[in-house]
Formats: structure tokens, C-alpha cells, sequence
């Protein structure tokens, strides 16, 4: 996913020099905004903010402040350029919560490596699942709240996987951790290879549970196939022969009576969110949530997509 890092500068002196610092690098995205654009900066959760302080004419301390005290900004790294070596000026942006304070003239080669530890950093930590490497629930709200925010057309896709307690139950939570971990790369692998806007995201909620979100010009629908085509194939290498074969798992109950179950699938809950149909991420949820079962209701892998003025249509792969 690319790292989008927001120049707050109201001449381009500083855009320049870190554009060329940058030219190389394909993940970094970097968009420069004057100071009167802030609020348009903070509905967009940058990875990292970078302030010019000599060139723009607000006070510094009271930028940081308003970027601080956004919620979904308020861990984003800060870095402060300037050439104000005045030692108690720099402590008191610092109190701000401000990462680092770089004194002008800029030493280009620190900067470079600056920028780049607090990306490597960030996305350490943002990545809270040690199993998968995908962000979790924190960034998936942030995410879906800030293409809310900007108004825009998306797809979501809510995807979990179908008998994985009965497999846990068989193979052990080793092994269903494999599993786990197969179904983010496959999400994510044809996520890549099938999108052509570029502008997706794939997070893992817990558990067998992700999420994903595409754009409404890529074709979700072949996205969906793709994952299903892939992970029915590919999943078979987790089961004995014994399994596959007879097509089921053999798990006893409580009461010690032997229970079939279906062979690991996947089920994908789809939900067009068109410009100005939901309000939150809440209602996105819950209609995802009533996608997603109807998807489980066929028996094996398939998706079910709900679109707007339109039933809900459910697809068997």
C-alpha cells in the first residue's frame, strides 16, 4: 500500500527537494497543501505530516496542536522543518507531540533517512497482526472513514472462512494458523493483480475474518472469483488425502457423536457503498454482515454482493 505524506507549505521550496529525495520511490505518494487546507489533509489520515515553518505564516504551535487533537490523526508522525534554532522554541513544538525537529538549512540525506525510518516505523506498528502482516480494526475504520469523508465510490468485501473450527478441531490451531495466513495472501495477491485503480486495502479483522476495499471502477465481481478460484484450489493442500477424498471432516460433539463437516471454504460478503448511501461505517457493517450470510447460506465457497436499488445477488464459484 503506498505511504501518502502531506507537506504543509505554503511556497513548493520543500515539496521540490523531497520530490527529488523520492523520485525513485514507488510506495510514497506525496501531495504538498497549504496551511488554509488542513482540514482537507486530516479527512485524508496521511502517514506522515511534514511542516515548513518558514514558510507559512500561522503559528506553528497551533498546527500541531490541530493536527494532535484529530482523532484519526492522532498518532500520525509530525516532522517540523525550521530554521528557529532559538532551543526553547524547539522544546516547546516538541511538547506538541512533534516526532522530530529538523533545523534548516535541511541536510538532504538526513531528511531522506528521517522520512523513511518513520514510514518503516509507523507500518511496523500499524501492522497489529503479528499472523498476517495486515492492519486490524484500527486502520480499517480509519480507512473506511476517510473515503466516507471524501465522498467516495468504493466496494467493500467482507470475507471469512466457512467450517475452520471444525478444521481447528481436526488439524489443530497450528495448522489453521497456516490456513489463516494462506487466505490473507491469496486476498491480497489477487487483489493486486486484478485492480486497476490502485487504490485498495486489505485488513484482517481476527480470526478468519478480513476485509477488503476496492475501488467501484475495479471489477469486484472478477476479484471475488479470483479469491474463490485460487483458495479452493490451493486450500486442498492443508487436508490429508483421507479428507479430501471423502469430501468432509469427522469431529465428534460434546457428546462424543461424530459430526460431518464440509471441507474449509470461503464466503465473501460484497456491499457497493455509492457515493452518499451511507453514513458511517457502522451502517456499512451491518449490511456487510447481512451479505456475508447470505453468501454462507450456499453450501461451499461463493459471494454475495448487495448493491444500491438493486436485491442482493448471491454467486456460487
Amino acid at each position: 500500500m503506498a505511504q501518502e505524506i502531506y507537506i504543509i507549505d505554503d511556497s513548493n521550496k520543500l515539496k521540490n527537494i523531497i520530490c527529488e529525495l523520492f523520485k525513485d520511490e514507488k510506495d510514497i505518494k506525496l501531495r504538498k497543501i497549504n496551511t488554509e487546507e488542513i482540514d482537507i489533509m486530516l479527512k485524508n489520515i496521511p502517514s506522515l505530516i511534514i511542516i515548513n515553518e518558514d514558510e507559512i505564516e500561522e503559528n506553528i504551535l497551533e498546527v500541531c496542536k490541530k493536527i494532535r487533537l484529530n482523532e484519526d490523526n492522532s498518532i500520525t508522525p509530525i516532522i517540523v522543518i525550521s530554521s528557529n534554532v532559538n532551543k526553547s522554541h524547539r522544546i516547546e513544538i516538541l511538547k506538541e507531540c512533534v516526532e522530530h525537529y529538523i533545523k534548516a538549512p535541511i541536510d538532504e540525506e538526513y531528511l531522506y533517512y528521517t522520512i523513511k525510518n518513520l514510514i518503516r516505523l509507523l507500518d511496523t506498528n500499524r501492522r497489529v497482526s503479528p499472523l498476517t502482516g495486515l492492519p486490524g480494526n484500527v486502520q480499517i475504520q480509519a480507512e473506511m472513514k476517510k473515503r466516507l469523508l471524501n465522498k467516495e465510490n468504493f466496494v467493500m468485501l467482507y470475507l471469512d472462512l466457512d467450517n475452520f473450527k471444525a478444521y481447528n478441531d481436526v488439524y489443530g490451531f497450528l495448522n489453521g494458523d497456516e490456513i489463516i495466513k494462506f487466505t490473507a495472501r491469496t486476498i491480497v495477491d489477487n487483489i493486486d493483480k486484478l485492480s486497476t485503480s490502485g487504490n485498495t486495502f486489505v485488513g484482517h479483522i481476527g480470526g478468519d475474518d478480513f476485509v477488503a476495499i476496492v475501488s467501484e471502477e475495479d471489477n469486484y465481481e472478477s476479484i471475488c472469483q479470483a479469491i474463490i478460484a485460487e483458495f479452493d484450489k490451493e486450500v486442498l493442500q492443508y487436508f490429508n488425502e483421507e479428507d479430501i477424498k471423502r469430501g468432509y471432516l469427522e469431529v465428534p460433539n460434546r457428546k462424543c457423536i461424530i459430526e460431518q463437516f464440509p471441507l474449509t471454504s470461503i464466503s465473501i460478503g460484497v456491499v457497493v457503498a455509492n457515493k452518499g448511501r451511507f453514513h458511517n461505517v457502522l451502517e456499512i457493517g451491518e449490511v456487510g454482515a447481512q451479505v456475508k450470510h447470505l453468501a454462507k447460506t450456499t453450501m461451499g465457497s461463493a459471494y454475495a454482493i448487495d448493491r444500491r436499488k438493486e436485491e442482493i445477488s448471491c454467486k456460487i464459484e
